[in-house]
C-alpha cells in the first residue's frame, strides 16, 4: 500500500493519507506526479526496460528524459548500508527526479515550506520530484526494491546536499512502514 505521512519539521505527525487517488491529487497540487502502472513479471534491466518500453517512451516524449536504468537493491547486496547511507541526507537536483517502482518499495521526503512529506512507494508507483525540491530517500536498512530511473542529464544522479538535518528528525522508512503498514 503506498502512503502519505506528513509531519512538521520537528518530526511530529500531522496527517496520513492511504487512498492513492487522494496521495496523487494532494501531490499533483504540490507539481508532484504520482500514478500506478500495471506490474510486469520481468526480471532482468533488458527485460524491464523491453517490458516497459510504451511506458517508458510516453515519459521520456513527456519530460525529453535523455536515459533509463534499472536500480535493484536487496537486503543482501554487500553495498546497501552505504548506498542508503548516500540518499539519506536533504538534497536537491538541477533536473527532476522520476522513478519507477517494479518491486519493493521506499519512501522518499520531500521536505515542502514547513512541512515533510514522507511518500511511500510500492511496486506500481511512479514518483517524480520536481527540480530543485529538497528531498531525501530511504530505502531502509534492509532494503527490496528494482526501479526504473529517469534520467534528464548525462551524469545520471547529482545531488547538491543542503546541509539540513531535518532528515535525523523525521521517522525513517522502517518506521514509518512498521506504523502505518501491515504486512
Amino acid at each position: 500500500m503506498s502512503l502519505l505521512v506528513v509531519y512538521d519539521e520537528t518530526g511530529n505527525f500531522l496527517w496520513l493519507e492511504k487512498d492513492h487517488q487522494a496521495i496523487s491529487q494532494k501531490l499533483r497540487d504540490m507539481g508532484v506526479l504520482f500514478e500506478r502502472w500495471s506490474i510486469k513479471p520481468v526480471k532482468g534491466q533488458e527485460d524491464i526496460l523491453s517490458a516497459y518500453q510504451d511506458d517508458i517512451q510516453r515519459i521520456n516524449e513527456t519530460f525529453h528524459f535523455i536515459s533509463v536504468d534499472v536500480a535493484s537493491i536487496t537486503p543482501d547486496h554487500p553495498k546497501k548500508e552505504e548506498l542508503r547511507n548516500m540518499f539519506l541526507k536533504e538534497h536537491t537536483h538541477s533536473d527532476f527526479e522520476v522513478r519507477f517502482f517494479i518491486e519493493g518499495r521506499g519512501t522518499f521526503y520531500l521536505h515542502l515550506q514547513d512541512k515533510v512529506y514522507a511518500v511511500v512507494c510500492e511496486e506500481g508507483d511512479l514518483i517524480s520530484v520536481p527540480a530543485g525540491t529538497p528531498h531525501w530517500f530511504d530505502m531502509g536498512k534492509n532494503p527490496h526494491f528494482t526501479a526504473i530511473r529517469f534520467f534528464t542529464i548525462p551524469e545520471g544522479w547529482v545531488a547538491n546536499f543542503t546541509g539540513s538535518n531535518i532528515s535525523e528528525v523525521i521517522p525513517d522508512h522502517d518506521s514509518i512502514v512498521s506504523s502505518w503498514l501491515t504486512s
